[in-house]
C-alpha cells in the first residue's frame, strides 16, 4: 500500500500561515505606528508588538510540528474496512 504526506492541506500549515501573517501585521504596527499615547493606555507595554512576536513564535511552532511529523495519508483503502471494500465489489 503506498501513501504520501498530506502536504499543504494539513491544517497545520494552513493556522501557521494564518499567525505569521497576521504576526508580521502587529510587528509592523507595533514597531512603527506605536506612539506615546498608545503605550500609555497599555500601562507602557507594545501589545501590538509582543503578540505579533507570540504570534510569529505560535507560527513556527505549527509550522516545526507539521514538518517534523507530517500526516501520512494512505493512497489505498484498507482492506479491512468494510465500507470501501463494499463500494470496490459493487
Amino acid at each position: 500500500m503506498a501513501a504520501h504526506k498530506a502536504g499543504l492541506f494539513d491544517l497545520r500549515l494552513v493556522i501557521a500561515v494564518l499567525f505569521a501573517i497576521y504576526g508580521v501585521v502587529l510587528v509592523v504596527v507595533g514597531l512603527g505606528f506605536t506612539d506615546e499615547s498608545d503605550l500609555a493606555r497599555a500601562d507602557g507595554l507594545n501589545i501590538n508588538l509582543w503578540s505579533g512576536v507570540g504570534m510569529l513564535v505560535l507560527a513556527a511552532l505549527f509550522a516545526a510540528w507539521a514538518l517534523l511529523r507530517p500526516v501520512i495519508v494512505p493512497d489505498e483503502p484498507a482492506d479491512g474496512d468494510p465500507v470501501e471494500g463494499a463500494q470496490r465489489r459493487g
